[in-house]
This record gives C-alpha cells, structure tokens and sequence, in this order.
C-alpha cells in the first residue's frame, strides 16, 4: 500500500491521527497544546514527532519537514453551536479553525481534513465562516466537499455525527468521494462491552448486554472548567440509564461476582462505565494507553476522534490522492 506524508494538529488523544496511519498517512508532525495530550501521544507512537504547543503560535517556516506533505488534518475542539451556547472559550476555537485554514498558505499540503460539529457543515449559524473557509481555499486553489458522517456507520458503537470538510489541491477534488458505511449493522454499546463487564465474573453481563442493545449516545469529554469524569448533561444521562449506565460518574472497577462495583457507593441498581469502557465505546485498540489520572484520561477519550472515522475518512483521501 502506497504511504502518504502527513501532519495532524489538535492531535487530542491521538484518535484521527491513529486512523489515518491505518488508512496509509504517517504524520511528519503532530502537534497539540496539552502536555498530557503529548505524553499519551508519545507512550503510544515513540517515533512519531510530537510538538506540544498553541496551534496560534505554530509558524510551518520554523518546521519545513511540513511543507508540500499529502494532508494536513485537524481534529478541532468544537466550535460554538446550539448545543454549547454560553461556553467562554468559543472565540478561542474559531480561532483555531481560522489558523489551520491559513495554514494551508505555507504548508501547501494536497489535501484538508477537518472534523468539527455537524452544524459546521450546514447550519445558518456557520454561514459567514464557511464563506471565509470556502474563500480562501477557492483562492489557494482548492476544490471542498461538506459533508456529515456518523462513527456507527463504521463499526463504532456510538451515535456520534461528525461535520467534515475535505478539500483537495486542484482537479483531484474532482474525484473524491466521501465513505460509505462500512458496515450493514450497527454495533450495539451491550456488544461492545460485554466482555469486559464479564470479565470479574459478573454473571448478569449477558442480560445487561441485551438490555443494552442499541448504539451508545454521543461520549463528551466535558470543560476543564467542570467537575470530573461523568458521561454528559441530563438529556444524555437519560439516554445512558436507559441502557442500564449511570451517567453521573465512572467506575474504577467493573461488577464483581455479586454484581456490585466497589468503587460505586450511589446505591444504584444501574452500572457504572470505567475509564477502560469508555475507550471501547470510542473503538480504540485495547493497547492503546492514555496519559493522566481518570478524570484527564476520561476527557481525553470523551474528546477524540473514532479511529475508525479516521481510517475510512484517510481511505477516501488517499483513494483521491491516487487517482
């Protein structure tokens, strides 16, 4: 399989940069403003080049091994939307998607990944900056595809919609097509997690797990600004207890042979997730370790990328790329 040059910024956790490696990019660069984001970075790819600094203070002129590579890829932190309204540090994260599109200035990369919320893609809301995206990439020469996938329809077992913008260097935009689904059922969370819930030996795993038959509601990673681990506002929480998960906090443990967690002191009949769980419920390899204590860790996870969003949207790039 060819191999294509890359570099990914606002790397997180590593989940869009893992998928690309497995769809054929190696990252000459990646580059994210947590140290601890770097630390879980480096403890699983030591020869990848990891860059902890602001994407705002990056300059490509001072790391030319990023100039003229296959893509650039940004797995941004969310900008402001209905669902977020009222959060502080919005200007920050239109600041970011402004700085990687200027990037493209120097770096003049073939292709464009940037995954963000699905209103990105078509909500009137976003309208004036998709109009200053679509400009200057019109102007760098540029072809650009919006379009709105979901992690379930590749194999994650979760109900997370992405907003993607793919923007290729002259005719090859002409031939890209975004991915299809590349599987015909979706994972259930009971599927995916089964196992580990059995794995001290809880003998209702099995009749949890069919309980939970239906894909998970959307992981957050949640501001730094609040609380520790949990799984979301109310409305998600809901959705969790549904599934027999109690969504106000993680375990450090799952059940024991009696079915209790030692850990959960709540006195309720639902099950709590571990750290562990909740990277499953992303579809990161087992091997795959995070950086920092559980709180860090859960955010960490809460806040990535799917890998395999990565790989199918890297397959498509890289289908486009060969043509």
């Amino acid at each position: 399989m060819r191999r294509f040059r890359s570099v990914d910024v606002c790397a997180g956790a590593g989940g869009l940069a893992l998928g690309l490696e497995q769809a054929g990019f190696d990252p000459v660069l990646v580059l994210d403003n947590k140290a601890v984001a770097c630390e879980t970075l480096r403890a699983n790819r030591r020869s990848w080049n990891i860059l902890e600094m602001d994407l705002l203070d990056f300059d490509p002129s001072e790391h030319q091994e990023t100039y003229d590579v296959d893509l650039l890829s940004a797995g941004l932190p969310r900008v402001k939307s209905a669902a977020t309204q009222g959060r502080p540090d919005g200007e920050k994260e239109l600041q970011l998607l402004k700085a990687t599109i200027l990037l493209l200035h120097g770096m003049q990369p073939r292709a464009l990944l940037v995954e963000n919320v699905p209103g990105l893609v078509d909500a009137p809301e976003f309208e004036g900056l998709r109009e200053y995206m679509e400009k200057e990439l019109i102007h760098l020469g540029y072809g650009f595809h919006w379009f709105v996938i979901n992690a379930a329809d590749f194999g994650v077992p979760q109900e997370r919609k992405h907003g993607i913008l793919v923007a290729l260097k002259g005719a090859r935009s002409g031939t890209y097509l975004p991915p299809a689904p590349t599987v015909e059922r979706h994972t259930s969370a009971g599927e995916a997690l089964r196992v580990s819930m059995s794995a001290r030996g809880w003998p209702g795993a099995a009749a949890w797990a069919h309980t939970a038959d239906r894909v998970a509601p959307t992981l957050v990673g949640g501001s730094e600004n609040r609380g520790g681990a949990d799984l979301g506002l109310t409305g998600s929480k809901k959705a969790w207890a549904r599934m027999g998960i109690n969504g106000n906090a993680l375990s450090d443990e799952v059940p024991g042979p009696d079915g209790v967690q030692e850990s959960d002191t709540s006195g309720s009949p639902l099950k709590k997730l571990t750290v562990e769980q909740t990277a499953v419920i992303q579809a990161f390899p087992e091997d795959w370790h995070f950086a920092g204590r559980k709180t860090v860790r859960a955010r960490q996870i809460g806040h990535a990328s799917p890998p395999a969003v990565g790989r199918a949207l890297g397959k498509s790039i890289a289908e486009a790329l060969c043509a």
